[in-house]
């Protein structure tokens, strides 16, 4: 971590502890917009000084900075500090325009503007100039989130990671569609077989789904158009089956629009997935510029994609203060409803507030490591001992593998060394 990184952090920390009825800080609550952002100039002990509006453009951005110099030169108040609301993309060019400017940025979280929101005079309409408002008293009370903004090597890596996740929605939204649609309407049939080879079903689909078509190939000119190379005898008994159905198949008849439309589903498909291959390769020459991807990859279970989502939500381990922000990070703290219960009658379950991604990848990589690695295997056994017979206890105990799995990662990355199976001991308790 550089040292502008690790000043912010230093900044931040220090904001939490004194904002509270400070009266050294000009507090600056922004409501995000497309066209235009409304920002609420107040002070930490409830005083609003100036509520303007301020485009999304350079001249824009600059005017705030001007206003907000003239109010902190005029109430005397030297340190000031800038919230959003991390509306969509919107909120990112004004961000990197502060953070560049060098002021302190922080933002709240949804979650908690909506239900400060009628705190604010008991009402629950809602408007820009209120929720700029909203934003500079959460920030008085000290309930912000730091605004990470790491180097531009891990942000590229970010958003080819939600780029990956977008293509893979496209992909299996046209591969259902496929299936669900074409096949299922004109040669129902075919779909016991999707499983099996899904390449040579998506050749079938672009040049011959209709089964009226099919049945006028010979055997050998269909099996050459649908899997142009040979790959032994099973293929061939399954594509001879498929020929064989077809002038008994259920399937609608097929007009001219057939044609055009499957060839456009499975060329996009096809394309689509070539895209994400691109992208994956991509990924993977950003990630080996960190020394940490290097050491995330020797941990069990942890392959290049899951590495790499890994590296991107922590960013730089530094931030951390302690394993439990990290936990909160993916969503695996434990939370129970206990008001009114007794302790040992609430069933803890994880909080899913964190990066659901990240969740998803960690789960991949305990369910790898506690069937193919020798050291997890014996700890994931360890966990199970004595409650096999409960009811979903693997799938928790796995959940509790994958916490473990991000707490040895941020390690690693922290401490800068590979991994060691010192790390997944269980702990024994105290007689």
């Amino acid at each position: 971590m550089d040292e502008k990184d690790l000043s912010r952090i230093n900044a931040f920390r220090q904001l939490k502890k004194e904002i509270r009825g400070s009266k050294e800080h000009l507090i600056v609550g922004i409501d995000i917009g497309k066209i235009n952002h409304h920002a609420f100039l107040g002070t930490a002990t409830g005083h609003k000084l100036r509520s303007i509006v301020v485009e999304n453009s350079a001249n824009g951005f600059e005017h705030l900075l001007t206003m907000v110099q003239f109010f902190s030169d005029r109430e005397n108040l030297k340190k000031i500090v800038f919230g959003v609301e991390p509306t969509s993309v919107y909120h990112k060019p004004l961000s990197e325009f502060l953070i560049e400017n060098g002021f302190l940025l922080v933002y709240a979280a949804n979650e908690a503007i909506t239900k400060n929101r009628a705190l604010l005079d008991g009402r629950w309409d809602k408007n820009d100039n209120k929720d700029a408002a909203n934003v500079a008293d959460l920030i008085s009370q000290g309930k912000c989130q730091y605004y990470d903004f790491p180097n531009m090597n891990l942000r590229d890596i970010r958003s080819l990671l939600l780029l990956r996740k977008r293509l893979k929605k496209q992909a299996h939204s046209a591969r259902i569609r496929i299936r669900n649609n074409l096949v299922a309407q004109y040669f129902p049939e075919l779909d016991k077989f999707w499983n099996k080879n899904e390449r040579e079903n998506l050749a079938i689909v672009r040049w011959c789904l209709s089964p009226h078509e099919i049945n006028k190939l010979e055997l050998e000119k269909f099996y050459t158009m649908v899997a142009p190379r040979y790959r032994g005898q099973t293929q061939y008994r399954r594509i001879s089956k498929i020929w064989e159905m077809s002038p008994y198949s259920i399937g609608c008849r097929a007009g001219q629009a057939l044609d055009l439309e499957a060839r456009i589903l499975v060329e996009g498909l096809n394309r689509v997935r070539s895209e994400i291959i691109e992208v994956e390769e991509a990924i993977e020459v950003m990630c080996s510029c960190f020394d940490e991807y290097k050491l995330l990859l020797t941990i069990p279970g942890f392959g290049p994609y899951i590495s790499s989502v890994v590296l991107a939500a922590i960013g730089h381990p530094d931030r951390f203060q302690n394993a439990k922000q990290v936990i909160r990070l993916a969503g695996y703290d434990l939370n129970a409803k206990r008001s009114g219960k007794k302790s040992n009658s609430a069933v803890p379950v994880i909080s899913k507030k964190g990066k659901a991604d990240l969740r998803y990848a960690l789960y991949q990589a305990a369910m790898i490591a506690s069937s193919s690695n020798t050291y997890f295997r014996s700890y994931f056994h360890k966990l199970l001992e004595g409650r096999e017979r409960e009811k979903g206890i693997r799938t928790k105990m796995r959940v509790k593998l994958a916490a473990k799995l991000l707490i040895v990662a941020w390690t690693l990355m922290k401490k800068k060394e590979p991994f060691d199976p010192r790390y997944i001991r269980l702990k024994t308790k105290k007689a």
